[in-house]
Order: structure tokens, then C-alpha cells, then sequence
């Protein structure tokens, strides 16, 4: 083989009769050589789509080059050496273009197609070939499949490969599901119809029945509308007779409130009483007279507050020892106290006479002294000099201390303190005080101002409003009078305004009246009174009225509904003709039913025909395979397996086993599905895709027997990871061992 498939890119692989064992790491092509093998012969299929879980073959082998997918295979058949090539010319058809010549020839074989090459070669069809010979390590179990059981049911039975027990029960069930399947079919369908057609008559009949009963109601109901037409007909007429006697009256009402009207408006011109706005005004300026005053009131007390602030300023200025004094005097007077005239001067003046006496005493007594000398004047005089500086010194001193000392004792007797500093704090609280005390003065001029203006505006007002009161109520002198005379005034205004407006009243009354009131005519004399009101017959007219539409558009509606149903009679036929179809397709679901339980007989029976003879075979196999650990295998025809432990008559379900027995045990039934069902004379060959990963090493040492015996008729190809099964045939030259990697083959 020949392949640019997958991963592999031009790569060939040669295989020889027998048993070939291609040992090969994951991931260097195994199981895309027994797929490119599968597709050689099969083709691909180009309609399979990826779905969840699944890749389709065209795209999971698509070649990782790029290149176009196409391949080559030389094969030895019954029909001779064949060169079978499969290339891809348009991309959504891989590998559509087929060939099949003689092999060194160009000679295409005569009848073998794209389509049928498989099942020509090998004698089967592709399903029976991937569920038998195909045998993949994740695909060891078997399933059911509609070729492989025609296939079995051949070889057991007829001989004929066009039955299938799954296709015909599936037939049956689909037509058994077409006459009913649950609720759905076309039974059910009909039973349905019926069921409807059933309830339409029903209701047919109960509408007509409703029709008959509604029609009467609303006979009953235009009776009573118009009995109660008729009383309210009456009512109309001593309505009428009761507006005609009302009209006179209001006519009368309305004269006699507008005489009175009349009446009120001239005592009011007789009397000058004014207008409601001068009325209004007045009282109002009144009201604001009383704002006014408690505003004058307030401004006495303020101003009486103020004078009592000013008296207090003033005694406090008057308590100060700066009285009398302005502001700037005491702060002068303060900061320099004054020099008494009453200090003491007779001791400074002895001073100075017992100086210049002793000045003179002391001049001529060192002139003598110095009587002999040159220099005896000078000396004089500057002892005469010194003697009268001391003297005018201590002169000084004592006149600075009897100033101070009469500074301090006039201080004293004034201030009471001799402190500077306390006296120019006097000063300037005195300060302080008189500018509060003009302060207070101010407060009390404007304040008084403001209490005199407001007086003025009070009485000026009150005379005003005394005088324009005088004109229509010469009695009135003082304010509180005045009042009482503006209320007296109000009250007769609002006595017209009364008088006025039921006048008005009475007036629209009337007119109103005269609007409804009946036509003239010949009033009718003792029209006599309704039973009932008014109110209460036309509540109950409104309610017959409307029982009358509501049983009117009821009659109509079953009416509608009486016609939309149908003639009775044409349902009663269409009831009929389904009731003889529904008749008719129970009798086919019947004979169906019966078809189905010949067949599930005769499918047990062929099951009975089948099981054993697979079963014993893939026995012998699976006990060779576990060194004779199980003695019996046995099957269903949906292949559920069970196997039998020596020893133990128990069978086990295959879900029990462990996963390398369990292997085995599929691959013993495998290998008997390929003895009963692939076509002896066809040789096809076994593929194996690491089949043998789980057995251990004793049980795949009983497996590589095994094949080694059935690779005497047929090709076995065992494709492994393991170098255990070529270690294994070492030096055996009827096994063709050969080790693949991604560079070459090694053989």
C-alpha cells in the first residue's frame, strides 16, 4: 500500500501472506493504515458530517500536507494481481476517483467499481466487514447491524441475504405506529375525529335547546320593557301636570322676592348707607388704626426704654472723678497730672541761701589761704562755682520730690490712688462712659422722633376716618363707634345682596321651569299619582333593556354557533364514514399485530438456530485464549454476551469480566463471527488495531498462537504497540514481523 492519507505523505507499507505483525509507537500512522486500508476498498464516505464527539473521515484523515488526499493498493485476488488507486480530483469528493487495472497493465478490470469494490473482493459489505474482520482496540464489542444479520441469517437459514429480522420488525412497527403509536397514529386520529365529530352533535344539540330558551326570554323581556314604558308614560303625564302647578308658584316666589329686592334697595338709598367697598375700606383703615396704635404703644415703650439706658449713662459719667470734664480733658488730665501750686518750696530756698553763704565763706577762706600764690583767685573762684552747683543740685532734687510728693497727695485725695496708670485707666473708661452716654442720648432723640411721628399718623387717621363716617352716621364721635355704625351697614348690605340674589334665584327658577315645561295644551284634571317613582322603574327598565341585549346577542350567538356547527345530518354521515375507516384499521393493526408475533416467533426460532452455533465456537476460542478458565460463552442476537467459568454454572454478564478478559472474551466472538459469516472462498483478510493492548503476556501469547493457526487460510494483520508480539515470533520465518517508525520500515 501506497498512501498520501493523514499523517502519512507518500508512505508505503508491503505485508506478506499469513500472520503480519506491524509493531509501531503511538502516533506514527497504525491506525491510519488500517483506515487508509478500509477506505481503499470502501472509498470514502463524502456525506458524513463531524458532530459532537465525532470526526468524519474525510476531515480527521485529510492529509496534514495540504496535499490531495489518493492512494494505491497491490493485491493478489481471486480475480488475479490488481492495482486498485483511489485519487481526489474535486475536494468535497476524497478519493472519488477510482481505478482497478491488472496489475503491469493498464487493462482496467472489467466491472469492478468505486462503489462495489469492497463487497466484490471480499464478498461483503463494508458494515459486515468493520463489524467482523475490522477489528479496532476500541471497537472490540459487536454491534447489532441489519447487514450482519442478513448476513448470519443466510448462512443459517435460506441462503438468502435480503432478510433482516431488525428491518422487517422495524417495518412492521413503523406501520403498526402509523395506525397507533400512543396518542398519535391514525387511529387515535380518527378516534379523535369521532370524539369531535361526537361533541359537535352534542353541542349542536344542546345550542339548539339553548336557541329555543333564549328566543322565550326575550319575549319575555320586550313584554315587560313594554309594561314598563307604559308606567313611565304615566309618570310623564303627572310629571307634567306637577310642572304646571310648580311654574305658577315660581312665577308668584319669583315676584315677591323681587318686590322685596325693590324694598331693601330703597330703605338702603333712604338711609345713605354707602357702598360695600367704601364699607370694606373703611373697616379695613380701622383695622390698620388698631396696627397703628399697637405700633405707637410700642414706641413709647421703646423710647422709655432708651430714656431709662440714658439716665443710667449719665449717672455713671456723673459717678466718674472726671465729672464735668470732657472726654479729651480727662484723658489729658490723665495722662499728665497737673503741678499743685501748694508744693512745699521753704525747704529748697534755705538750700540755696546756706549755699551761697557757704560759697562765699568758702571763697574768701581759700583766697587767704592762698594769699602767696599765683593761681589764689582762679582756685576762689572755682571752689566758689562747685560749692553753688552742688547747692542748685540738691536744690532740685528736693523741689522734683515736693512736686511728686504734692502730685502723689492730690491724687490720692482725688482719684484714691497715686497709680499713673490707674488714673489714665479712669481716664478712658470715663471716655468710654461718655460715648455711651451720647449714644443713649441719640437712641432717644430718634426713638422719640419715631414715637411722635407715628402719633401724629394715628390721629391724623382717625380723623380722617371719623369725618367720612360722619357723612351717612352723624352720631359717630370716637372710633369704637364708628365700628359698630361700618358693622350696622355691612349687615344691611348683606341683607340686599341676599335679597338680591334670591330674587335672582327665583327668576332662573322660573325661567327653567318655563324650559320644561310641557306643551301647551288641555292641562288633564286628576291625573292620578304612579304607584312607583321614577327612579325606581327606570332602574328597573334599564336593567330589563339591558337583560333584553345581553338574551338578543345571546339568541344571536347561538344562532352563528347553531350554523357554524353544521347540518346535524351531514355530521351524523361524516361520523359514520369515520366509524367504518376506524373499523377497517383496527382490523389491519389486528392482522399486523399478528404478522408481528409470527415474526418474533420466527425470529426466536432462528435465534435458537443462531446463538448456539457462534456460541460454541467463540467458547473453544475464549477458553483457548484464558488457558481454559471459561467453558462456555453465550449470546443473544443483539450480541449481549455472557461467559460460563469452569467450575461454575453460573454465567456472567460480560460487564462483570475485567477489561483484559473482557477484550478476549469480544475477540473470541469476533474471530467466530469471521469463521460463520466471511465468505470461505474470498480469504478476506483480518485487521487487528492493537486488539491485544490489555491481554497480559500468557493470554496474548495463547492469542498470537491462535491467529498464527488461522492465518493458514486468510491474511491476519496485527497492528501493536508492543514489541512483545514480534519478541515473540523471533526466528519464526511463517510470520512476516516488520517495525515501523516515521522514517522507513524495518524488517
Amino acid at each position: 500500500m501506497t498512501a498520501t492519507f493523514g499523517k502519512l505523505q507518500g508512505r508505503s507499507l508491503e505485508l506478506g501472506d499469513g500472520l503480519n505483525i506491524i509493531e509501531a509507537p503511538n502516533e506514527t500512522g497504525k491506525s491510519t493504515w488500517c483506515a487508509f486500508l478500509l477506505s481503499i476498498l470502501y472509498g470514502v464516505n463524502s456525506r458524513e458530517r463531524d458532530r459532537a464527539g465525532f470526526i468524519a473521515d474525510k476531515n480527521r484523515f485529510a492529509p496534514w500536507s495540504g496535499a490531495a488526499m489518493s492512494g494505491r493498493m497491490d493485491c493478489g485476488t481471486e480475480l488475479g494481481e490488481l492495482t486498485l488507486t483511489r485519487a481526489t480530483r474535486r475536494q468535497t469528493s476524497p478519493m472519488g476517483e477510482f481505478s482497478a487495472v491488472y496489475a503491469g497493465t493498464n487493462e482496467p478490470v472489467p466491472g469492478l467499481t468505486g462503489a462495489a469494490c469492497g463487497e466484490t473482493l471480499l464478498g461483503i459489505s463494508r458494515e459486515v466487514f468493520e463489524r467482523s474482520a475490522f477489528i479496532r482496540q476500541n471497537n472490540l464489542p459487536i454491534s447489532q447491524d441489519a447487514e450482519l444479520e442478513r448476513r448470519i441469517a443466510a448462512l443459517i437459514s435460506s441462503g438468502e441475504e435480503g432478510t433482516s429480522y431488525t428491518e422487517a420488525a422495524d417495518a412492521l412497527k413503523k406501520q403498526l405506529n402509523r395506525r397507533r403509536h400512543n396518542r398519535t397514529g391514525q387511529l387515535p386520529a380518527l378516534e379523535t375525529e369521532l370524539a369531535e365529530l361526537d361533541r359537535q352533535l352534542s353541542e349542536s344539540n344542546s345550542l339548539a335547546r339553548q336557541l329555543v330558551q333564549a328566543r322565550s326570554e326575550v319575549e319575555a323581556l320586550s313584554r315587560r320593557a313594554e309594561i314598563l314604558q307604559a308606567e313611565l308614560t304615566d309618570c310623564d303625564r303627572w310629571e307634567a301636570a306637577q310642572r304646571r302647578q310648580a311654574l305658577s308658584g315660581a312665577a308668584s316666589a319669583a315676584e315677591q322676592a323681587e318686590v322685596r329686592a325693590a324694598q331693601v334697595q330703597e330703605r338702603l338709598q333712604q338711609d345713605q348707607i354707602p357702598e360695600n367697598e367704601t364699607i370694606a375700606r373703611l373697616r379695613g383703615a380701622i383695622v390698620n388704626l388698631e396696627t397703628t396704635r399697637r405700633a405707637v404703644d410700642k414706641a413709647r415703650s421703646e423710647r422709655d426704654e432708651a430714656m431709662k439706658a440714658l439716665l443710667r449713662a449719665e449717672a455713671a459719667v456723673n459717678e466718674s472723678p472726671f465729672a464735668g470734664q470732657s472726654p479729651e480733658q480727662a484723658q489729658r488730665e490723665g495722662s499728665t497730672p497737673p503741678v499743685p501750686a501748694n508744693w512745699r518750696k521753704g525747704p529748697g530756698i534755705l538750700l540755696i541761701v546756706l549755699g551761697i553763704i557757704a560759697a562765699f565763706a568758702l571763697f574768701y577762706g581759700t583766697g587767704v589761704a592762698l594769699s602767696g600764690s599765683s593761681w589764689q583767685k582762679p582756685a576762689a573762684i572755682g571752689v566758689l562755682l562747685a560749692v553753688l552747683c552742688v547747692t542748685c543740685l540738691l536744690a532740685g532734687r528736693l523741689r522734683r520730690r515736693a512736686i511728686k510728693g504734692a502730685q502723689d497727695a492730690a491724687l490720692l485725695k482725688r482719684f484714691g490712688t497715686a497709680d499713673p496708670d490707674a488714673v489714665r485707666t479712669m481716664a478712658e473708661t470715663y471716655a468710654s462712659l461718655c460715648e455711651a452716654r451720647d449714644a443713649a442720648q441719640a437712641s432717644v432723640n430718634a426713638k422719640s422722633a419715631a414715637a411722635d411721628t407715628l402719633y401724629s399718623s394715628l390721629s391724623s387717621n382717625e380723623q380722617g376716618i371719623l369725618l367720612e363716617v360722619r357723612r351717612f352716621a352723624p352720631d359717630a364721635f370716637d372710633i369704637p363707634t364708628a365700628d359698630q355704625l361700618l358693622r350696622a351697614c355691612a349687615v344691611r348690605r348683606k341683607e340686599l345682596a341676599e335679597a338680591e340674589t334670591a330674587a335672582r334665584e327665583a327668576r332662573m327658577r322660573y325661567e327653567l321651569q318655563v324650559q320644561q315645561a310641557p306643551a301647551p295644551g288641555t292641562p288633564e284634571a286628576d291625573v292620578p299619582a304612579p304607584v312607583r317613582s321614577r327612579e325606581a322603574i327606570s332602574t328597573e327598565l334599564d336593567r330589563v333593556r339591558a337583560a333584553l341585549a345581553e338574551a338578543r346577542s345571546s339568541a344571536d350567538r347561538l344562532d352563528g354557533q347553531l350554523h357554524a356547527a353544521g347540518d346535524p345530518a351531514v355530521l351524523r354521515a361524516s361520523a359514520e364514514d369515520l366509524a367504518a375507516r376506524k373499523e377497517r384499521l383496527e382490523t389491519e393493526y389486528s392482522a399486523l399485530r399478528l404478522a408481528m408475533e409470527a415474526l418474533e416467533g420466527a425470529n426466536t426460532a432462528l435465534q435458537n438456530r443462531f446463538s448456539p452455533a457462534l456460541g460454541r465456537r467463540a467458547a473453544e476460542i475464549f477458553s483457548r485464549l484464558t488457558d481454559n478458565r471459561y467453558a462456555g460463552v453465550v449470546l443473544d442476537r443483539s450480541f449481549r454476551l455472557s461467559a460460563e467459568p469452569v467450575g461454575d454454572p453460573v454465567f456472567r454478564d460480560a460487564a462483570l469480566l475485567s477489561a483484559g478478559a473482557l477484550d478476549q472474551l469480544y475477540l473470541a466472538v469476533r474471530l467466530a463471527i469471521c469463521e460463520l459469516v466471511l465468505p470461505p472462498e474470498k480469504q478476506v483478510p483480518i485487521v487487528l488495531d492493537d486488539a491485544l493492548a490489555n491481554f497480559d503476556d500468557s493470554r496474548c501469547a495463547a492469542a498470537l498462537q491462535f491467529l498464527k493457526e488461522a492465518a493458514g487460510n486468510r491474511q491476519i494483520l496485527l497492528f501493536t504497540c508492543h514489541s512483545r508480539e514480534g519478541e515473540f515470533f523471533a526466528g519464526d520465518r511463517e510470520v512476516f514481523v516488520q517495525r515501523l517508525t516515521d522514517a522507513a520500515v524495518e524488517v
